[in-house]
């Protein structure tokens, strides 16, 4: 299952970790999932969802 929010869509994102050198390397901007149960279609299930839509009220928990 990947990492994404399943209301938004927003996944992790590529970058770079630089250190006091300047030496380069990659790295992961992981995004803040949530799992929270949330009622869908009359059913109750758990989702991933990302802290922003859980604030924006995106999402009604169950």
């Amino acid at each position: 299952m990947p990492r994404v929010c399943e209301i938004c869509g927003k996944g992790a994102q590529k970058g770079h970790q630089i250190s006091h050198s300047h030496k380069v390397s990659n790295r992961r901007f992981e995004v803040n999932l949530q799992s929270v149960r949330v009622r869908q279609g009359g059913k109750v299930r758990r989702i991933l969802v990302c802290a922003k839509c859980l604030k924006a009220g995106k999402v009604e928990r169950a």
